[in-house]
Order: C-alpha cells, then structure tokens, then sequence
C-alpha cells in the first residue's frame, strides 16, 4: 500500500513538473498557456520553456539576418520615441549605454550624429564586458527585453548601470489581454523568448525598486 502511495505522489510531482514552468522572472510556478509557453500568475509574464530555445548559433543567425539598416528612415521613425526621449532630457555631456544595440545600432547612430556620448553593448556583436562595470546617465534597450532569457538577473544589471535619477529606455510589443495570443505576429520570432504585459513593468519597477515607470505603448521609460 506504501509504495502505491509513494508511486501515485511519484506520478503527481511528475505532471506538475511537465504542465509548471519556473517564471524566469519571479520564479513563481507557472500553467502552460499556448504551445511552446508558459503563463505566470504573480507577474504577468508569458514566457517559452526552455526546450524550445534556440542554440547560441542559431540565434546569432536569426539576429544576422534582421535587416536593421542604420540609414534606412523608416527603421529611424520607428525608434523615434527613444530618441526623441533621450533629446528632450538629456545632452552631449551625459553618458548612455545602448545595451543589446545589434547588427545596426540606429539610435546610437542618429545620437552620435548630434555628438551625444554613447557606448554599445551586446553579447553577440558588440561584446565588450568592461562597459558593464561603469554606470550610465541613460541605457537603452530597443527591441531587446523579450530576448531576455533570465530576466530576473538582465534586469537587476541595468539597474545597477544607471546612475542615480538615471532612465531605462525600453521598447518592446506588450500583450494585451484582447490580443489572440495564438496568432499574434509577435510570439512567432522564435527569439522572443519572454513576453511582457503592463502587469510584468509594474511588477519589475517594485522589484527592482525604480521610482517611475511611463508606458506608451511600445515606449517605456523606467528612472532609477
């Protein structure tokens, strides 16, 4: 009777583990929702599991093949509400680190134009560590924050990048719960790995402590 017990507990653990995903966020446990993802309750994230990851390869590939041309002006009217972000409160004389900047880094371009000072970072095409130890008036992350696989650990760092009353510029597609999930454009670069909804900003500007949050739409401005 034991080991029946003991099996049927067994079996239990085991379901619970192939149907939760640890949020890589908030490390709470979290249901399968659609496919490849996992929703969670506590933060609002919507996340892949990590058997559906691309290898480090593979993903470098993907990102080489975005077409981000630096001069091309509908890229640069995209990216428009950082940079007009980091114009209106910031000037040459501040730092700002465009962290995740890419095969074509536009808004460092179109900053660097107007003789603002500002550095480049990514893990794949611009990796250069030592710029991590130093803080920053402003950090960019443009299309980036849904690559995050540890979320948890990429957002603490850019915490610590910024300078007191420093600003985090984000841009990223948030989901909205009128949004059909299954076929949104998207969740389907297989890149995207973790999916933000209004709930996840509020929950990280507690967590790690920002003192103002701004959202609209793509555009989200954390300050330190």
């Amino acid at each position: 009777m034991m080991a029946v017990l003991f099996l049927s507990k067994l079996l239990t653990a085991n379901m619970q583990t192939q149907n939760h995903h640890q949020c890589p966020l908030c490390h709470s446990a979290s249901p399968i929702y659609i496919g490849d993802f996992f929703s969670c309750q506590a933060c609002g994230g919507i996340f892949r599991g990590e058997h559906s990851y691309l290898t480090l390869s593979a993903e470098k590939e993907r990102y080489e093949a975005h077409n981000n041309d630096i001069n091309d002006e509908r890229y640069q009217q995209f990216v428009a509400p950082i940079t007009q972000a980091v114009f209106n409160k910031y000037s040459v004389n501040h730092q700002g680190l465009d962290f995740g900047a890419g095969t074509g880094p536009v808004i460092s371009h179109l900053l660097q134009q107007q003789k603002y000072q500002i550095k480049q970072y990514d893990p794949f095409f611009h990796n250069y560590p030592e710029l991590l130890l130093d803080t920053y008036d402003y950090v960019i992350c443009c299309e980036v924050i849904e690559h995050f696989q540890h979320p948890d650990q990429e957002f603490g760092l850019l915490k610590k990048l910024l300078k007191p009353k420093g600003s985090l510029f984000c841009m990223t597609h948030l989901y909205e719960p009128d949004v059909d999930f299954e076929n949104w454009y998207y969740k389907n670069d297989p890149t995207h790995v973790f999916i933000y909804q209004k709930q996840t900003l509020y929950w990280i500007k507690e967590q790690f402590e920002f003192t103002s949050l701004q959202i609209d739409n793509r555009f989200i401005q954390f300050t330190a």
